[in-house]
């Protein structure tokens, strides 16, 4: 599992705006008040990242100087801003137009409450944060600067709540800048929402797509050493339900080994190569016995992206959206829907894929059962692959689409409900829910916004993570949820289409 130890790679940058005229006296209880706000936002445990403190910043050169310092630090996720005084604002302009990482403007104060009997003007002098804050607002407004706002006081639980997903948010973008995306195989044939521009990808996202044979990923499977397989094989039967079929000698065995090696081979490449996420197609195989099943469920659970028959903008979301949920209760998943339930009264989706969904999605306390089952498509050996329910619960669906002129990110919210009936020949993992407002609704939201059937399902994260991620990215975010209305939706859709050709000039 990506676990949040993983995100110790990345820090965030809390960041003290003042300027000369309150004096040293006054600037020094600034930096002592800032220094107490990181270290008591560090104590609270809240937030996934480290905020480390900086110098107070008085004057033009001092920004420009952070911004550059904070734009060269590999560890640097974004920034933390705060303007404890008032900190005139045209002192920003020219660091804030060479800053590359996301800003979250805090806008907090020191203390909690005003002390009324004791309340004179050297208090209100220091304690300018109300107005302050303003003035850093409006030359973040003025220079069209994305950034998250979160306003009240620092030590509330729900302050410290928001600061955690867009630092998260922040640590995805970071992990996404210079990251690598190994496709084996080309899109699926025929298929158009999985396609897309790499070129534009690579420009607004960070990350790069390149393709490699599978002779390549073969190569690497058939080396898989004995003990290395032997050793995989008993990982299998300590952390799933095992049948006995798959314990002894027989095809179901076979199966289960050469799985192991199937997952020795793309570890090794993925590892070896630096790539953050991969894709698989089941049209080519060529080299492999097994399509892929239990192997990718596995490294999808140890923080990889995944994404099937080529599809590699789900791949990159997929990796995102766990790097987001590192150490947070619940999963993230390749999903697909699959196949709905059109009940009258209760209308529910069914999503699973062929083989590739990932057991950090499952119910809590039930171990995944191992299984061996024909594929039906792809003409290769019967693959081996986990099957579990996934955890109920609040959850959502989040795609991502390239529309030519622009990336849109779609997300609808959706709650998670056990099986109505045992599915005993259903030999894939899965997860059913109900849409949020409802299935008519949101499907048709869906469809209307170009949303994919691959998706990156969580259980872990909230729409405001992906928002903040959206924002950083500087896409279109689509939100499907309870208060979503058809007609006031497509109207949103048509106005995002508006400001985006207006902002481009791209039709």
């Amino acid at each position: 599992m990506y676990s949040q130890d993983k995100l110790a790679a990345w820090e965030v940058w809390f960041v003290t705006g003042s300027q000369h005229l309150y004096g040293p006296k006054t600037l020094a209880r600034v930096g002592e008040h800032a220094a107490e706000i990181a270290r008591g936002l560090n104590a609270g445990k809240r937030i996934a990242l480290k905020l480390v403190g900086q110098p107070t910043l008085t004057d033009p050169d001092a920004v420009t100087r952070l911004c550059r310092a904070a734009n060269a630090d590999p560890r640097c996720a974004g920034l933390v801003c705060w303007m404890h005084t008032f900190s005139p604002a045209r002192m920003w302009i020219a660091g804030l137009r060479e800053l590359r990482k996301p800003i979250l403007h805090l806008h907090t104060q020191y203390h909690r409450e005003i002390p009324w009997p004791a309340l004179d003007m050297d208090f209100m002098n220091l304690h300018q944060s109300a107005h302050g804050d303003r003035e850093f607002g409006f030359i973040n407004t003025r220079l069209r600067l994305e950034r998250r706002v979160v306003v009240g006081y620092w030590r509330d639980a729900d302050v410290q709540r928001r600061v955690d997903a867009w630092a998260r948010a922040a640590a995805a973008w970071q992990d996404a800048q210079g990251a690598k995306i190994a496709r084996f195989g080309d899109n699926m044939r025929d298929v158009a929402v999985t396609e897309g521009d790499k070129v534009s990808a690579q420009i607004q996202f960070g990350y790069a797509v390149n393709g490699y044979g599978l002779d390549e990923l073969a190569a690497r499977v058939a080396a898989a050493p004995p003990r290395a397989v032997d050793a995989t094989l008993q990982e299998y039967a300590r952390d799933y339900q095992m049948p006995p079929a798959l314990r002894r000698a027989g095809a179901g065995r076979d199966a289960l080994r050469e799985q192991a090696r199937i997952e020795i081979g793309l570890r090794s490449f993925l590892r070896d190569g630096g790539f953050n996420a991969f894709t698989t197609t089941f049209e080519n195989l060529a080299g492999l016995k097994q399509l892929p099943g239990l192997a990718v469920q596995r490294l999808m659970a140890e923080g990889y992206g995944f994404g099937a028959e080529g599809d590699w903008k789900t791949a990159a979301l997929v990796r995102a959206m766990k790097v987001m949920a590192a150490g947070r209760p619940g999963g993230v998943s390749f999903m697909e829907d699959y196949t709905y339930h059109l009940d009258r009264r209760a209308p529910l989706v069914l999503g699973a894929h062929m083989l590739e969904v990932c057991p950090t999605i499952a119910r809590p306390g039930v171990k995944p059962r191992l299984s061996v089952n024909p594929l039906s498509i792809g003409g290769k050996d019967d693959p081996a692959r986990l099957i579990f329910d996934a955890a109920p619960g609040p959850a959502l669906n989040a795609s991502l689409i390239d529309l030519g002129n622009r990336f849109r990110l779609i997300v609808n919210t959706v709650t998670v409900v056990p099986p109505l009936r045992p599915l005993p020949r259903l030999p894939v993992a899965r997860a059913l829910w109900r849409p949020h407002p409802d299935l008519s609704t949101a499907a048709a939201a869906w469809i209307f916004a170009g949303g994919a059937h691959h998706t990156g399902f969580t259980q872990a994260l909230t729409v405001e993570h992906l928002e903040d991620f959206a924002a950083m990215a500087g896409i279109e975010l689509t939100v499907i949820d309870e208060k979503t209305e058809l007609r006031a939706y497509r109207n949103e859709l048509r106005w995002s289409e508006a400001y985006y050709r207006l902002t481009t000039g791209v039709i």
